[in-house]
């Protein structure tokens, strides 16, 4: 049986590498908080004390890393791992980074004659928990058809989107859109509110109109609408709003690269930035309901 090591097991992490178990695979695991990766113990997996000894005889890798500067030590460090595989050795980065990142991580793992795929997810916690994720994935065909496999223990679709950093790439131009498309929601929702509206029917009537998306249809932020979602646990866990500010972050980058025109990307970032500066960084991005709800309607008198 192939060894898997899995290292970050945050709030995406965590439900993935617990798939990958139930799937019959063993796992050696690692995260920097050792109270994240104690659990795994009772399931079956080899808790390890750091990257390098996880890395010990696997003959795959997989890592979700919260940013691209936490990847780049991960693999290209003073202590990095890379040079550590053994040859035709696996690698899923499944962290949301900057394209070009990929694409340096690729290069030298193919000098390495390692094979490595770009694999970040969209789904939110409910889907890594579920093993309903989609898998954006950029790299070579040969190593996509090779991790297919797990990946379909962690997920429902999986899209091959080109080559070296191209996951990256058609991962944040969807986060983009996610959190232009909460703002939206939540603004909508407020106003409906203000108006004498129930939030659970205006939901459910966005989400039969033309006002549908996956906010307010999957991933409700106003709290009593929908259970099973962060906005019904004072918005802990699912995806944070800094994370959120990241991942904007390098969409206005590759925007600015590309000479492409991001002005709501733009806006959806200062929203979030300012929300995470009222002390909510840690929250789910959802709760920039609260940055809504606080703030006053600009009116010029007529």
């Amino acid at each position: 049986m192939n060894t898997v090591a899995f290292i970050g097991l945050g709030n995406m992490g965590g439900p993935m590498a617990r798939n990958l178990i139930k799937g019959g695979l063993k796992l050696r695991v690692y995260d920097l908080v050792p109270s994240l990766s104690a659990p795994f113990a009772n399931l079956g997996a080899t808790v390890c004390d750091s990257a390098q000894q996880a890395v010990t005889d696997a003959h795959i890798v997989i890592s979700m890393l919260p940013a691209s500067q936490h990847v780049q030590a991960l693999y290209l460090g003073e202590d990095g791992i890379l040079n550590k595989l053994a040859p035709d050795t696996l690698v899923l980065d499944c962290s949301t980074i900057a394209p070009a990142t990929s694409r340096q991580l690729a290069q030298a793992a193919h000098r390495l004659n390692l094979d490595i795929i770009d694999a970040p997810v969209s789904g939110g916690t409910h889907g890594a928990a579920a093993g309903t994720l989609t898998f954006i994935i950029g790299g070579k065909p040969d190593a996509v058809e090779r991790a297919r496999p797990l990946l379909e223990l962690m997920g429902s679709n999986i899209f091959h989107a080109g080559e070296a950093g191209a996951g990256q790439a058609a991962k944040i131009a969807n986060n983009m859109v996610l959190g232009i498309q909460m703002i939206a929601t939540a603004e909508a929702l407020n106003l409906g509110v203000a108006n004498g509206l129930d939030p659970k029917v205006l939901s459910d009537i966005m989400t039969r109109s033309s006002g549908r998306n996956w906010a307010v249809e999957v991933y409700n932020p106003w709290p009593g609408v929908m259970e099973n979602v962060p906005a019904a646990k004072n918005y802990a866990g699912g995806f944070g709003v800094d994370l959120m500010i990241k991942d904007l972050g390098l969409a206005l980058q590759a925007a600015v690269q590309s000479d492409c025109s991001a002005r709501l990307g733009e806006l959806a970032h200062d929203l979030y930035a300012q929300h995470s500066e009222d002390g909510h960084g840690k929250l789910d991005f959802s709760s920039v309901l609260k940055l809504v709800q606080k703030s006053p309607t600009n009116k010029k008198s007529t």
